[in-house]
């Protein structure tokens, strides 16, 4: 699978662990694991609730690269 998110880059940048996510968002460390290593990713609405709870735009969670290659 490709590199869809950021999110591990973002956890690092905010001296955030992905256990606290984890905890904040109540699900399970390796379902935080899979989405840091885009093995699966979380739906819109958690997304949502990351964005909010690391304070980031959505956008900021995607990997660049990734955004381009999709076309609307």
């Amino acid at each position: 699978m490709q590199d869809v998110n950021r999110l591990k880059l973002v956890l690092v940048e905010q001296k955030k662990t992905s256990k606290w996510l984890s905890e904040e968002l109540g699900v399970n460390p390796s379902t935080v694991s899979k989405w840091c290593t885009n093995s699966s990713q979380p739906d819109i609405e958690t997304l949502a609730r990351i964005s909010r709870l690391l304070d980031v735009g959505i956008e900021e969670l995607f990997n660049k690269k990734f955004i381009e290659s999709v076309s609307f």
